[in-house]
């Protein structure tokens, strides 16, 4: 079993980190520590630019639209998270224009692959389980189309079902459901 050691620097806060500018290179804060982030693949971006297309347009008038993996969301004050596709309400006001972060998603999507899967899986589920304002959280496997969805069923309890076979997503708190061919489409 490997022993984290801390750091011998000071840990950098979430408003820390938002002010730090990657250029092009993209970079997540993990408590208190900056993780580097490399680029999906091509089917990992046309999975989430899936979610993100029919989202958009599904929400449009609601109050609630989705945003892509340049938007962060601040998970706690040492973390700032990139899901893939979020899903923010009340956020039109033009003061909103120049955020870089929200902390209150209301749906998450965290499209993941084999190298991805066990951050995903573990410590992103445990913080964005911890903001009130989560209600669905949608794991998606594009090797195996399989999906996982995380929904809350009261102050602390989350109903958590892996689904094998294509399943349609009900997304209560937005609605609507999205479908799992529009999840995959190739077109």
């Amino acid at each position: 079993m490997a022993t984290q050691i801390a750091p011998d620097y000071p840990l950098l806060t979430a408003a820390e980190f938002r002010e730090f500018d990657f250029g092009d290179l993209k970079a997540e804060l993990d408590n208190g520590i900056i993780r580097m982030m490399a680029g999906g693949s091509a089917r990992h971006a046309e999975v989430a630019g899936n979610i993100h297309a029919f989202l958009r347009t599904a929400l449009r008038g609601s109050g609630c639209k989705p945003y892509s993996a340049d938007m962060a969301t601040r998970t706690h004050d040492l973390s700032v998270r990139y899901p893939d596709v979020s899903v923010f309400c009340g956020k039109s006001d033009p003061a909103n224009d120049t955020a870089k972060s929200f902390d209150d998603p209301r749906v998450l999507f965290e499209v993941h692959s084999g190298s991805t899967a066990r951050t995903d899986l573990r410590t992103k589920l445990d913080e964005y389980k911890a903001l009130d304002s989560v209600d669905t959280i949608v794991f998606v496997d594009i090797a195996s189309e399989r999906l996982r969805v995380i929904q809350r069923t009261g102050p602390h309890g989350w109903s958590d079902v892996a689904h094998d076979a294509p399943f349609d997503v009900p997304l209560p708190a937005l609605s609507l459901t999205l479908p799992h061919a529009e999840i995959f489409a190739r077109d």
